[in-house]
């Protein structure tokens, strides 16, 4: 852990007076969001395999939440904070406030599928006693994961581009411009949810890292161990018009009600998907994962077996969880000296 974070620790416990721990109790914190934040593919499952308790949603040991909780565990901020972490992998924004969710989870899938899920504030029993929440969320309202899969099939078609199918949608389509503003419309009303049911938080939104690189040109077209058969024209712009956007519009949210944005795309940058092994923070279409994650997408023609990886679809690895945590941790000990 960097020096700040150990100074912001002895900040923190000169705060709380010596004995006081166990009357104050512990800190809770609450951690919602996507597969961003659930992890899907880092570390162990949590629940583990086999455990009576899974409910298809993917967190791991390795995702920032859990790498946060050690050092939170090993540095406490003048007392113990508790985790509740109710992430999902393929949430939206509406799952994290007032609309169930079906997750979709690959593994050990239940024969009749998985059931239905509690919006995540509910889940995560948010109330007047949570002192931190974090949230990671906004991606699959796009859907960016559905978007990028388009920008795949369109990229392997000669003249066809996934920004002319955005800009000037189809009948039934909605416009990049559309799908943004509806994003920040639901943004704004799960951020009055959860301030809502938990009046005493502190809340953390964090951005999505830089999946795409700085230049289109950056990535070894066809290799779907990057971004496959997106024409590098279509990366350039799924990263100006789609990735960076959507951030800006996470941050302006958050800043509208006072709230503090975690920024790690900026850190991020040079570790996208399209960066050799050991340099990239986030796995492309296909890529290196635990063994108990699928190397094919049911349902597709995608299939990642014959060069010998898993079906990651540009999701962070353990390094990439490493960078978040560290951002989300100092974010957390700042917002607790202020609570």
């Amino acid at each position: 852990m960097g020096a700040l974070a150990v100074g912001l620790t002895l900040a923190v416990s000169a705060l709380v007076p010596s004995g006081s721990a166990g009357a104050a109790d512990q800190y809770e914190w609450a951690a919602l969001g996507d597969s961003y934040t659930a992890g899907g593919f880092v570390g162990d499952p949590q629940p583990p395999l086999g455990d009576a308790t899974r409910d298809g949603c993917d967190r791991t040991t390795d995702a920032y939440p859990g790498v946060v909780e050690r050092e939170l565990d090993e540095f406490p901020p003048g007392k113990y904070v508790h985790l509740t972490n109710v992430s999902c992998g393929n949430a939206t924004i509406a799952e994290i406030a007032d609309t169930k969710q079906t997750p979709i989870s690959p593994v050990q899938p239940p024969a009749e599928g998985w059931p239905a899920v509690d919006p995540q504030i509910q889940r995560a029993k948010l109330n007047d006693k949570t002192d931190i929440v974090t949230i990671g969320v906004g991606g699959n309202s796009l859907p960016f994961g559905g978007m990028l899969l388009k920008c795949l099939e369109l990229g392997a078609t000669p003249g066809k581009s996934c920004r002319e199918y955005y800009t000037s949608p189809p009948e039934g389509e909605e416009s990049i411009q559309d799908k943004l503003a509806r994003v920040q419309d639901e943004y704004i009303h799960m951020l009055a949810k959860v301030h809502e049911a938990a009046p005493n938080a502190k809340v953390i939104t964090v951005g999505y890292p830089a999946v795409l690189p700085q230049e289109g040109s950056a990535c070894n077209r066809l290799s779907l161990t990057e971004l496959g058969a997106i024409k590098h024209a279509d990366v350039d712009w799924l990263r100006d018009n789609v990735l960076k956007p959507l951030n800006s519009t996470i941050q302006r949210v958050t800043s509208f009600f006072g709230d503090r944005y975690v920024d790690v795309y900026s850190s991020s940058v040079g570790h996208d998907a399209c960066q050799p092994a050991g340099t990239k923070w986030v796995e492309g279409i296909c890529g290196d994962a635990e063994d108990y994650w699928p190397d094919r997408l049911p349902g597709t023609l995608l299939n990642c077996a014959p060069i010998n990886k898993r079906v990651t679809l540009v999701h962070p690895n353990t390094q990439g969880h490493a960078n978040t945590a560290a951002h989300v941790e100092r974010a957390i000990r700042i917002a607790l000296l202020d609570h």
